[in-house]
């Protein structure tokens, strides 16, 4: 599992029918599965994202946490993430779960993050969608979680 976190002021996603989706402070979090990955990898990923230290405390040092800050989370499902393009000019996605799997595994971050105490939003799965948000820092992390390492 491969998420784009982003440290945000405030941020939205919408459908081109005007259907939208928002946070203010928080965290924007682009997140795609890969076909490997389980609800093991699923809960872990929840849990780094909510224990995340990306906020500033009281000296400017990233030391607080998503709750810490009592910001929001716009979770948004990004299969591209999983873009291979070592051969040739057009990415490959072969590495990106198949919507089934992924759309319950997405789900499962989604429900831990809130039985942590997050307040949290989502994207619309499987659909084209247009992201707006203003990058606080800007602060952006990079998170894997490697299936293959995580027991099942």
């Amino acid at each position: 599992m491969r998420a784009v976190i982003q440290r945000s002021l405030k941020a939205k996603v919408f459908l081109g029918s005007g259907e939208s989706s928002s946070i203010e402070s928080g965290l924007v979090v682009l997140l795609a599965v890969s076909k490997e990955d389980n609800l093991s990898v699923a809960l872990k990923m929840a849990e780094k994202l909510v224990k995340l230290r990306i906020f500033s405390d009281e000296n400017d040092k990233m030391n607080l946490n998503i709750l810490d800050v009592k910001g929001e989370i716009l979770l948004i499902s990004q299969f591209t993430l999983y873009a291979d393009t070592k051969k040739g000019n057009r990415p490959s996605f072969l590495e990106s779960a198949l919507p089934e799997p992924a759309s319950k595994l997405f789900k499962a971050v989604t429900e831990k993050i809130i039985e942590k105490g997050v307040k949290v939003k989502t994207g619309f799965f499987g659909q084209m969608m247009n992201v707006s948000l203003v990058n606080n820092g800007p602060t952006t992390i990079i998170l894997d979680i490697d299936s293959k390492k995580e027991k099942v």
